[in-house]
């Protein structure tokens, strides 16, 4: 009996040794594709430098929708569309000013409206500012409120290591501090830029108001001008602030994910979906939120179409619309499939910049991450070393709720990303090509690997 379950085990462990010799062997091809004749690279130069900001709604949106579909088409995928959602159209609409005034000096500030504000008028908002620095501080002085301007200044928490924490932790004061001010008769909030970065780029993002609040103009500011600001009101008894913006919300309008497939041989109508978001704020040129997730995703179809990869499920490259004002494409995308009764397999997405592949976030229950995490020493050579229990980026979320379809995320070093994020120096030049095609590399192989074998 021994003899036997020891032969059995040895034929096991002999089909194991081949069959990661033959998946070492194909990824070694696929390295070399992506890392040799890679495209990411110059698709993002093309994307960043004729296209640059993609705000949802405006013309640069439908620019790089073109773009979009001409370079999933060079890119060799079988089949290539649009699929239509409607998107909300905000609109900057001008030059963002701001200044403080105290013991009759004036100082200009460095700041940005936010996304969704309402604008003050031509005439811009002067009233005195109120430091808050954080909401339970906003309870305790609420009668003090009225007629002011409020200043969130809530630092980003350097105790975090995974930056992305950090962001979590004090997004709510971007997204919420605006109505709950209003709340208590506030004018107008500026608040901290999200970021722990050592330069004066505010950095703008989504706000969300109350609707049983008044909507007041908000605005972000840098981090110089916000410490400069704090030290001056906790300097002095009273300090006005100045505030002029442009804002305003237009009806929505039609927007489209762009989508691109390479068609399975065994299974066609089985889909795994890679993707990246194509909108971006516009101080910048949207380079790593989320250009380098597109050009990653364009990348992964283009590397196994080249070597000549048929996979045996349909590889889906999506595109999608406005992630960053409201999640109307993902929630298009995946209520659509769910109308449809599709069958998908897998959604990856690419929304945390084009820096140093770390891992993967995979939602899958603890059995089944440890069968997955079998695969690591494939990519070891490559730079991933660990696939982390939990969800997927925000667009291929609605897959994970609408159909229960495992979703993740690539995980790359988080250092310099709020460095970046939705702030003027979001640029081609803050990209390193090498890491950008380590990333797609990365997720070529997490593919080919969910298709060959699945994540059962």
């Amino acid at each position: 009996m021994s003899r036997f379950l020891f032969t059995i085990f040895s034929v096991l462990f002999s089909t194991i040794l081949f069959a990661q010799n033959e998946d070492s062997v194909f990824i070694r091809k696929l390295a070399d594709a992506v890392l040799t004749d890679g495209k990411a690279y110059d698709n993002l130069k093309v994307l960043t430098k004729t296209v640059g900001g993609r705000l949802s709604g405006s013309p640069q949106m439908y620019k790089a929708e073109a773009w979009g579909q001409k370079t999933l088409k060079d890119a060799g995928a079988d089949k290539v569309w649009l699929q239509e959602c409607m998107v909300p159209h905000w609109v900057r609409g001008g030059k963002d000013e701001a200044k403080f005034i105290a013991n009759k000096k004036e100082e200009t500030l460095d700041i940005l409206a936010l996304g969704n504000s309402v604008g003050t008028g031509p005439a811009g908002i002067t009233a005195p500012v109120i430091l808050i620095n954080s909401f339970e501080e906003l309870e305790k002085r609420k009668d003090e409120i009225k007629g002011k301007i409020v200043f969130y200044n809530y630092k980003f928490n350097p105790k975090f290591v995974q930056t992305f924490r950090s962001y979590g932790d004090a997004v709510r004061y971007r997204e919420f501090g605006a109505s709950r001010a209003a709340k208590y008769g506030a004018v107008a909030m500026l608040v901290r830029s999200m970021t722990h970065s050592v330069d004066n780029n505010p950095h703008t993002g989504a706000l969300d108001y109350i609707d049983s609040f008044p909507k007041i103009p908000a605005a972000a500011v840098g981090l110089w001008d916000a410490d400069k600001l704090a030290k001056t009101i906790q300097d002095n008894k009273e300090v006005k602030l100045f505030l002029r913006t442009n804002a305003k919300m237009l009806p929505d309008t039609v927007g489209h994910n762009v989508i691109g497939e390479l068609t399975g041989s065994e299974f066609p109508d089985q889909y795994i979906t890679v993707g990246g978001h194509l909108d971006s704020w516009d101080p910048a040129e949207g380079a790593n939120d989320d250009g380098t997730g597109c050009v990653h995703s364009i990348e992964v179809l283009q590397a196994l179409k080249e070597i000549g990869y048929k996979p045996k499920h349909t590889i889906r490259v999506v595109l999608f619309a406005n992630e960053e004002n409201g999640l109307r494409g993902g929630t298009k995308y995946g209520e659509e499939a769910k109308a449809k009764n599709e069958k998908h397999i897998f959604g990856l997405e690419s929304d945390a910049g084009g820096f140093t592949p770390r891992g993967f976030s995979i939602g899958l229950p603890p059995e089944k991450m440890q069968h997955i995490r079998e695969w690591l020493p494939l990519f070891k050579e490559y730079g991933v070393s660990d696939f982390v229990q939990g969800g997927g980026g925000a667009d291929v979320g609605p897959l994970g709720e609408l159909l229960g379809v495992p979703v993740g995320e690539l995980m790359p070093d988080s250092q310099r990303y709020f460095d970046y994020h939705h702030s003027r120096n979001d640029i081609l030049a803050n990209v390193n090509k090498r890491e950008l095609e380590l990333g797609a590399l990365n997720m070529a192989i997490l593919i080919y690997l969910v298709d060959k074998y699945g994540l059962n």
